[in-house]
């Protein structure tokens, strides 16, 4: 499975243009953590890209009807599809590699990147500053669907303190191209 076919497979399985921007941004950063520590970016990649598919058709089978899917119909990578079931907690799946804790650990903060973007006024997360999502992570009440204790158990299974993790995060939203950011 390549970026294509993955980036083809969430777009057929995905109708909402919130989620699509969400596992655009979630690839974004799995790519600026594969390019970090020198890791199969297109690995990294397909990964971001096809964690939440099946979430809208079947949310109450997320994400193990989306993980049959890829075993019966692609050539998806075992490690890709043991990671997509590690970023759910409820699976119980053991996120035992570097990509399965990547995934884990920007899943969640993308969200609250991409909502500290939307309350600009200008929506751009160029503009989001590391004090800023700081102050909006202690704030329980700002993106309160995001889950800052997964944030923080993903970064400190990255070995990356949270701060550093925080900032990572949006280094890559914001360098990445407008069409695949908040």
């Amino acid at each position: 499975m390549n970026r294509e076919q993955a980036y083809t497979l969430m777009l057929e399985h995905t109708p909402s243009d919130s989620l699509r921007r969400h596992m655009l941004n979630v690839e974004t950063a799995m790519r600026w953590y594969a390019r970090h520590w020198g890791e199969d970016e297109e690995l990294y990649a397909v990964t971001g890209l096809l964690h939440d598919f099946d979430y809208e058709a079947h949310p109450d089978e997320h994400p193990h009807w989306g993980v049959a899917y890829l075993r019966d119909h692609t050539d998806t990578p075992e490690e890709v599809l043991d990671a997509i079931l590690g970023h759910a907690t409820f699976t119980g799946v053991a996120r035992e590699t570097r990509l399965a804790r990547t995934l884990f650990a920007v899943d969640e903060l993308t969200g609250l990147v991409q909502a500290a973007a939307l309350i600009r006024p200008d929506r751009d997360v160029r503009g989001v500053e590391l004090s800023s999502l700081k102050k909006r992570f202690r704030n329980k009440a700002f993106a309160a669907g995001v889950n800052r204790d997964e944030v923080q158990q993903g970064a400190e299974e990255l070995g990356v303190d949270l701060d550093t993790h925080m900032a990572n995060v949006l280094q890559a939203l914001q360098t990445a191209s407008p069409a695949t950011s908040a």
